[in-house]
C-alpha cells in the first residue's frame, strides 16, 4: 500500500494573515449575522486560511457568495456515517488517517439529508479526502467498522463559497440559494444529497471559516 507521510497542518497563523482578519473581521461577522453577503472579487480564490492541501486536481474554494458549477476528478475518501446522536465522527476519521499513515487534507465532506425540502440539523455523514486516488485501498477499516473507503468518480457539482460557522444555518443558507438557481436553471437537475465542504479547522474563528455548500448535478439530456 502506497502511504504519503503525514503533514502538518500550517499552525501558527502568519501575522500577516492575521492583520487581514483583524481588519475586516467585523465587517464579515456582522455579515454573517445578517446573512448578508460580503463583496469579494468575483472569480478568485477567497482570502482564507490555508491550513492543508487540496486533493489532486481538485479546484480551489470560492467564490464567496456566487453560484458557479464545478468539475471535481475521481477521488478516494474516508467516510463515517453518523449514529444516531453520537458525534464522533470526525474522531473516528481522524484515527483511520493516523493509524494508516495517511496525510490530512481539506476540505473535510460533510453529507446533509434533505427530504421534501426539510434539512436534517445534523450532518448524515462526514468524510476525510485522502491527496490522491492511488493512496491507501478501498474497503472497511478492519480496526473500525464505521470507517469505509471509497473511490469517487468525477462529477458536476452547482456551488456556493460562504463564510460562517459548520452548522445547520450557514449550510441552509447555501442550500436555499442553490435551490433557487436550480428553480432558475432547468436544464440541470440535482443528484444525491447536498454537501458542505468544510476548509478550516476548529481553530479558526466561526466568522473567518470558508465552507461550499454543494449539489451534483446533471443535465436533464445527458444520455440522450
Amino acid at each position: 500500500m502506497h502511504r504519503a507521510k503525514p503533514m502538518r497542518m500550517r499552525w501558527p497563523l502568519a501575522l500577516s494573515t492575521c492583520a487581514v482578519l483583524l481588519a475586516t473581521a467585523v465587517v464579515v461577522a456582522r455579515s454573517v449575522a445578517e446573512e448578508k453577503p460580503v463583496a469579494e472579487p468575483s472569480g478568485k480564490k477567497p482570502w482564507m486560511f490555508s491550513e492543508a492541501n487540496l486533493p489532486v486536481g481538485f479546484p480551489q474554494p470560492g467564490p464567496i457568495n456566487e453560484v458557479v458549477v464545478k468539475d471535481y476528478p475521481a477521488y478516494r475518501l474516508a467516510r463515517v456515517t453518523s449514529a444516531g446522536k453520537e458525534n464522533g465522527m470526525f474522531m473516528q476519521l481522524f484515527r483511520h488517517i493516523e493509524r494508516n499513515e495517511i496525510a490530512m487534507t481539506a476540505p473535510v465532506e460533510m453529507s446533509w439529508h434533505a427530504e421534501d425540502g426539510r434539512l436534517a440539523k445534523n450532518p448524515e455523514s462526514m468524510a476525510f479526502l485522502y491527496a490522491a486516488p492511488t493512496i491507501g485501498q478501498a474497503g472497511g477499516d478492519p480496526k473500525d467498522s464505521r470507517v469505509v473507503v471509497d473511490d469517487i468518480q468525477p462529477f458536476k457539482v452547482v456551488s456556493i463559497a460562504l463564510r460562517g460557522s459548520y452548522d445547520a444555518s450557514t449550510f441552509e443558507r447555501g442550500y436555499k440559494q442553490l435551490q433557487a438557481w436550480l428553480a432558475d436553471h432547468p436544464e440541470w437537475v440535482a443528484e444525491g444529497e447536498p454537501r458542505t465542504m468544510a476548509y478550516n479547522s476548529p481553530f479558526v474563528p466561526g466568522f473567518a471559516k470558508v465552507s461550499e455548500v454543494q449539489i451534483a448535478i446533471r443535465r436533464v439530456d445527458a444520455g440522450k
